[in-house]
């Protein structure tokens, strides 16, 4: 414990606040790329497709009164595959010892029951949390917006109701303050130019895959998974290889595309989004190979997350 009178920590002014604060929500709320707006950097993949996101992203924001750890998780839903459950778990996990809980609904569309669901899950925590009504720019009648803070009121006593826009930037200085002004005096966690805790080659994956999200059609998706086999890095340049996996043939042809015109472009567009993250030239080589099932097959979903995703099975 630091008295008055001792010296502060490096980069930590008196009364800094620091704490861990989880984003939470159901699928397409908006969450990565909330995340990616308030680090300042694209850290989270992006896409237009449910469960994107499949396990907890570390982004830290760090200023000169404070340092958020934000971790970004799975959207809420119910499982009905071992991955699932696995993802579902991380979204647990992401309950417990957090300083806050940050949960992100989509203002441009009506409350569901499995909205209904998703507050219920955190409500089971004494952790105050934080309401995040994202897509404001998406509803041309902004009087929508205090309907839908009402019923979201009525279902959570939350600790603050803040109309946001990731895509904007839209009222973010004031639910970052927000957010500061309910962490508790701290240390700072990690150094000021620390953004995430994924490794390079988690990252180069995840570009990867989100590439082909984006180029692929709707059968595709849930099937996509990348390791990145071999990185070999210089002082300006890094050597990328990965596979990527789908469970089917036909899944097979449709990335690699007639003649591997598609897997050149998804390719290109994930090279050089890696260059602009990375600051060095890269040489990225796919290969796209067919493990069936690999959805269920546990030792295959360890692989796939860097920290070793521990999910239990049975959830």
């Amino acid at each position: 414990m630091k008295t008055a009178d001792q010296p502060t920590e490096p980069g930590r002014s008196p009364g800094f606040r620091s704490g861990f604060v989880s984003i939470l929500g159901r699928p397409n709320t908006g969450k990565s790329t909330l995340l990616n707006t308030l680090v300042g950097a694209k850290i989270a993949i992006v896409a237009d497709k449910p469960q994107t996101t499949r396990t907890a992203i570390q982004g830290v924001v760090t200023t000169s009164l404070a340092q958020i750890v934000f971790a970004d998780t799975p959207g809420i839903h119910r499982a009905d595959s071992t991955i699932n459950k696995r993802m579902m778990e991380t979204v647990r996990a992401a309950l417990n010892d957090r300083d806050l809980l940050l949960f992100v609904a989509d203002a441009s569309v009506n409350v569901t029951p499995k909205d209904v669901e998703a507050v219920d899950l955190l409500k089971k925590t004494g952790t105050p949390a934080v309401l995040a009504l994202n897509k404001i720019d998406l509803v041309e009648d902004k009087s929508r917006l205090l309907g839908q803070l009402k019923r979201y009121r009525d279902l959570h006593d939350f600790a603050e109701y803040v109309p946001v826009s990731a895509h904007t930037g839209e009222n973010l200085d004031e639910l970052r303050n927000l957010i500061v002004a309910r962490l508790p005096e701290g240390p700072v966690y990690f150094p000021a130019d620390h953004v995430t805790d994924q490794p390079g080659g988690f990252l180069a994956a995840e570009l990867v895959r989100e590439k082909i999200l984006l180029e692929t059609r709707h059968e595709v998706p849930h099937a996509i998974a990348v390791l990145v086999d071999k990185w070999e890095e210089t002082a300006t340049f890094i050597r990328i290889f990965a596979t990527v996996y789908v469970e089917k043939e036909g899944q097979k042809r449709i990335i690699i595309g007639a003649g591997g015109v598609k897997l050149k472009r998804i390719g290109t567009l994930a090279r050089q989004e890696m260059e602009r993250f990375f600051t060095k030239k890269i040489f990225l080589d796919l290969h796209v190979k067919v493990h069936a099932e690999w959805r269920e097959k546990s030792a295959f979903l360890d692989a796939l997350d860097w920290r070793t995703m521990a999910g239990k099975d049975e959830v």
